[in-house]
């Protein structure tokens, strides 16, 4: 490489040197929990899709297994041997399912559903070990997250990409799902950079969804993970990406911001201070922009506000969140479907205030038929959401909300959170990341071979492979169907 690197080859160098010089302890430690909260993600979806006809993920499945090819991975749950790269997809699009991804701030990304099925995929196919594995996602995580980082406006208190309703996670994810296939395969700079600017011409992903509803959303982390192996393996046979694919006058960044791009921070003290740590779990299986009114409603029902007594509920967020969570207002008063709810403020706020599972609400309470609940429905009626200027300040560098309800005796109660649970300040304890990867794996798996998998996902670390830990995902005796017509 040349001596004043690009930006590209600036993120090349620094997988290589994930690779073959290794990665701090702690962000290997973050990398396999990276692995189990993604699997347990999976795990969850595959049961909760397998009980809803042309549900998302069982829907590529279906389509991979008519593609066949030659079975090199595992896809998470049916056991099915595929492709690498439709491996990824299948799994991408398990692990992005239900919402309950990690998300970085103050990108709002969620890094780890692109990155560690990509990675898995690769690890099979190489047949690496699970030290390079977690090297690999610890790259790919910190590339996802530098590149959304890089977007992050501080005068519009948003990520840019957002703000044109481009989806950062699958945009940026292809790419950093290529870096860390490319680190996994074993490519050197040049190799990783190709790869890289490779992928750039296959990210892409819009956030409509979010506001009217769509299963297409469901596809986006699948669709990144197949692009990076794809852009992964075509590096490998030889096809090259331009060296100055991320800040070139036709480059990743100007195609997509223009101008509102901050190139420095996708390199600053790039292998020296860790975005990882900045990218924090979901408590709640929705929209992150929904937690911090939950954890105000799971407060205010803490402090026995009871929901037959609530005359109007008035949830103050952050302005920007708002075209999400509260607008088109009739269809987030009225979702859709059980995943459109997903996304609503009013309707998770009356989820939680009629109780959930969990760690407060969980997938028990989107299950089929959930948004049609009439007492649910009757609540997010009396939602009235609007803009609140201290969570306008603080987000995205955290999420906040304020909940005031107001009573039929005439009682005012209101609940603030500064940050939702899980976020900055305010992290998920061990416990209960562990609780919640156990609540995930047990809706598919015995509780014997939960203990298995979460051994097999520690073991990487101490040269165990993520074959053994997708192995031990099968619900069902596995079938090679990779060949399949």
């Amino acid at each position: 490489m040349s001596a004043q690197p690009t930006q590209v080859q600036q993120l090349a160098r620094f997988a290589v040197a994930c690779r073959d010089t290794g990665v701090p302890d702690e962000v290997a430690a973050d990398a396999t929990d990276r692995v189990r909260d993604v699997l347990g993600n999976a795990l969850a979806a595959y049961a909760e899709d397998r009980q809803a006809p042309g549900a998302p993920s069982t829907a590529v499945l279906e389509v991979v297994r008519r593609w066949g090819g030659t079975p090199e991975a595992i896809a998470v749950a049916s056991g099915t041997r595929l492709p690498g790269p439709s491996a990824a997809l299948v799994n991408g699009t398990l692990a992005h399912a239900l919402d309950f991804d990690d998300t970085h701030l103050p990108s709002v990304l969620h890094p780890s559903a692109s990155v560690v099925p990509a990675a898995l995929a690769a690890a099979q196919q190489a047949r690496a070990s699970g030290p390079r594995l977690l090297a690999a996602v610890a790259a790919g995580i910190e590339i996802c997250n530098r590149l959304g980082l890089a977007s992050y406006s501080p005068e519009m208190r948003n990520s840019t990409f957002f703000e044109r309703g481009q989806h950062a996670t699958s945009i940026c994810g292809t790419l950093a799902a290529a870096a860390a296939a490319a680190t996994i395969y074993g490519l050197d700079e040049d190799g990783i950079a190709h790869a890289i600017g490779i992928a750039a011409s296959m990210g892409s992903g819009l956030l409509e969804a979010n506001r009217t509803g769509g299963t297409v959303k469901r596809v986006h982390c699948g669709w990144a993970a197949h692009g990076g192996l794809v852009a992964a393996d075509l590096a490998r046979a030889g096809i090259t990406g331009p060296p100055t694919v991320i800040e070139g006058r036709f480059g990743f960044f100007y195609a997509w911001l223009q101008d509102d791009v901050n190139l420095a921070a996708l390199t600053d003290g790039l292998g020296e201070r860790w975005e990882v740590s900045r990218t924090v779990y979901k408590p709640y299986p929705s929209n992150h922009f929904t937690h911090p009114g939950i954890d105000c409603a799971l407060a205010l029902r803490a402090a026995e506000l009871d929901p037959a007594d609530v005359e109007s509920l008035e949830l103050g967020a952050p302005a920007s969140t708002l075209r999400t969570i509260a607008e088109p207002e009739a269809d987030k008063k009225r979702p859709q479907s059980e995943y459109h709810a997903k996304f609503s403020g009013p309707f998770t706020v009356a989820t939680a205030l009629l109780g959930g599972g969990g760690l407060g609400v969980y997938l028990d309470d989107f299950q089929p038929g959930a948004h049609l609940d009439p007492r649910r429905l009757a609540l997010a009626d009396k939602v009235r959401c609007v803009p609140d200027p201290q969570a306008t300040q603080e987000f995205p560098l955290r999420f906040g909300a304020v909940l005031t309800a107001r009573t039929k005796r005439g009682s005012v109660l209101t609940h603030r959170v500064e940050s939702s649970r899980g976020g900055p300040g305010n992290p998920l304890t061990a416990e209960e990341i562990a609780l919640k990867f156990r609540l995930n794996t047990k809706r598919a798996l015995p509780d014997s071979r939960v203990a298995d998998l979460q051994d097999a996902i520690h073991d990487l670390a101490r040269g165990g492979t993520g074959e053994r830990a997708v192995e031990l995902t099968a619900t069902v005796e596995p079938v090679d169907e990779g060949t399949r017509p």
